[in-house]
């Protein structure tokens, strides 16, 4: 059974997809251990106790500096024996050390198709300005390997999402969520959780 750390920031839908998804069978051989955001008013964290999954705070606001923070954590995360991290959500850059704790053990949701809309300065809400911006016809998400860099870990799974005239970046934003967030991070923690994702040579096999 694998067991996952999900770390999140703001209101977890994400989340409650995981959760439905491990309810509906949709989800198989996993469970999640704990729910940790950095952000302590976090919805995410109510979504987690009503499934009666320990939520825990780990807010940078109480340690000196960064490293501190970090270090905590890391150690948070740690000290459930978690299996596999999903960031669905989570808006903290992921230490070195986490990283090498994790190798190829760390997922993140991010919407948009990578390569494109991706890196420093693209997160959230902003992502789907800088897509309506460009004028591209089709975005989507991507579910990705988590490495040192930003967005450029090996891709799992991406779904695509028409962009349709008239759109704004909240109604682009719930389309991607409903039609592909909520079905690639599921179905890739599925696919993980029952050995069918290797990392070949730097890019993703899987077996089906």
């Amino acid at each position: 059974m694998l067991k996952m750390a999900v770390l999140v920031s703001g209101g977890g839908t994400n989340l409650q997809a995981i959760l439905d998804a491990i309810e509906e069978g949709r989800i198989a051989n996993a469970s999640v251990g704990v729910v940790i955001s950095n952000n302590p008013g976090a919805y995410a964290l109510e979504r987690a106790r009503s499934h009666g999954i320990e939520a825990v705070c780990v807010s940078p606001a109480s340690y000196a500096d960064r490293e501190c923070y970090h270090g905590a954590l890391v150690q948070t995360v740690q000290s459930y024996q978690v299996d596999l991290v999903v960031l669905a959500g989570c808006m903290v850059v992921m230490p070195k050390a986490m990283i090498e704790a994790y190798p190829d053990r760390i997922i993140n949701i991010h919407p948009a198709l990578i390569p494109s809309f991706c890196g420093t300065g693209f997160h959230g809400l902003s992502v789907h300005e800088k897509v309506l911006e460009r004028g591209v016809k089709v975005t989507g998400a991507t579910v990705h390997f988590v490495d040192e860099g930003t967005d450029t870990g090996p891709i799992i799974l991406q779904k695509a999402v028409d962009v349709l005239q008239g759109d704004t970046p909240e109604t682009l934003q719930r389309r991607v969520m409903e039609q592909a967030e909520w079905q690639i991070l599921p179905r890739a923690i599925h696919l993980i959780a029952n050995g069918k994702v290797s990392v070949e040579q730097g890019k993703v096999v899987i077996k089906e």
